[in-house]
């Protein structure tokens, strides 16, 4: 096979201190035989305490030995933000990473660019291979001289021994006085928003809502809030939200990304966010019905932040996956699951929902919808909830940070 043009290690995914040691004791081999990598290997830790560490422990020399390249403690390449000099882009390639996802175009934002997931050894290995195919188990490599070795087993530390290094040197303290600080952005920014509440909660907002869409299959976050060259947009929740829901199998039309209008009468087929921002402008809320793990995937908060800036109030789903599910808490999306998965069935397009007992929702108890459908029969259904007494709060209040900002208001 082709040699893969690059190998990638870290982000929130395998990059701890013991990864990134483990990684550092095949590197100090390779030194000894003077090996370097094949091809880049880029590497991104977990964050600033464990860069940290491991240059005060020397496995982050170890590795620039072998010509690793150390990226910003962020989410980089395994999220997009990743701009490759002197690469053809328009040319089929593979790469190597020990990141969570591979989805097409996600890493560098070409559909080109084939990425194939393993542990950050065996990342490390290919690499110093250049092979895509290389088992280190079984495969050796081939020094200048001729002579054959194969790389051992690699060893590691599970906690630093003199503990983890604290750097605070980046952080900067803020004003404790509101009006010495000033942020200025530009009204016609694409980039930069201010980030404003959340509409209040009102139970009337909880009834007759149309449903947006009935997902069928895997619907992950990035499903919800596609990343890649979108992320530009990460700081400015209008102009990101125009992605929302693209990538979501819509079931009533067997479309993605794509369906009608509920409330128009135009029946043309448009995309989920043009749909939404529609509703949005005629303050109508909405909902959305879901399938198994709904939101698995990264913890980006956007997928949550979305929704609800377009007027989603309820999503009812088989099951969801933890984070996402506690992200629509926070921003006063309700999170309900079947108490009778069979129920999923029941939703037919066109539907409308009204959470009935809004108002009264309490913790460890059934919350009653009522599914009204385009001959206007009606039925109720049992969902669960797993909101606390304190999350019950947030969504009373529109969002968390409602409920924050109301509280620090009566202190």
């Amino acid at each position: 096979p082709n040699p893969p043009t690059a190998a990638l290690i870290g982000s929130c995914t395998n990059s701890s201190y013991q990864d990134i040691s483990r990684v550092a004791s095949i590197a100090n081999f390779a030194s000894k035989y003077d090996i370097k990598v094949k091809i880049p290997l880029f590497v991104t830790p977990g964050s600033d305490t464990i860069y940290s560490t491991i240059v005060r422990d020397k496995q982050a020399e170890s590795l620039i030995k072998i010509g690793a390249i150390f990226l910003s403690n962020s989410c980089g390449p395994c999220i997009g933000q990743w701009r490759r000099y002197n690469h053809d882009y328009k040319k089929k390639n593979s790469i190597i990473s020990s990141y969570n996802r591979n989805f097409p175009a996600r890493n560098d934002g070409s559909i080109k660019t084939l990425s194939f997931i393993a542990s950050p050894e065996i990342v490390t290995a290919i690499a110093l291979s250049g092979n895509i195919a290389f088992n280190p188990i079984k495969d050796s490599i081939i020094l200048s001289n001729g002579k054959k070795i194969k790389i051992p087993a690699p060893t590691s530390n599970s906690l630093p021994d003199k503990g983890f290094e604290i750097n605070k040197s980046r952080y900067i303290s803020f004003s404790k006085s509101s009006e010495s600080t000033k942020i200025n952005i530009k009204l016609n920014s694409k980039r930069l928003s201010f980030l404003k509440k959340f509409s209040k909660f009102t139970s009337s907002s909880f009834a007759n809502m149309p449903v947006l869409f009935k997902a069928k299959g895997k619907c992950t976050t990035d499903h919800i809030s596609k990343a890649g060259s979108w992320l530009k947009f990460r700081g400015h929740l209008g102009e990101i939200s125009k992605n929302t829901y693209l990538g979501v199998y819509n079931s009533f039309y067997n479309l993605i990304g794509q369906g009608v209008n509920p409330i128009s009468k135009d029946r043309k087929i448009k995309e989920l966010p043009n749909i939404a921002y529609s509703l949005r402008k005629q303050n109508i809320s909405w909902a959305v019905v879901g399938d198994e793990n709904f939101g698995e995937g990264s913890s980006r908060e956007h997928a949550a932040m979305q929704p609800r800036y377009l007027g989603c109030k309820v999503i009812i789903v088989k099951s969801f996956a933890r984070i996402h599910e506690t992200n629509l808490k926070k921003h006063g999306i309700l999170p309900l699951t079947f108490n009778d998965i069979i129920d999923y069935d029941k939703f037919k397009n066109n539907d409308r929902v009204t959470i009935l007992n809004v108002d009264n929702i309490a913790s460890d108890q059934l919350i009653n919808v009522m599914l009204i459908h385009e001959n206007n029969a009606q039925e109720i259904i049992k969902c669960k909830h797993s909101l606390s007494s304190k999350q019950i709060k947030w969504l009373k209040s529109g969002s968390a940070l409602n409920y924050i900002a109301l509280k620090n208001k009566k202190m």
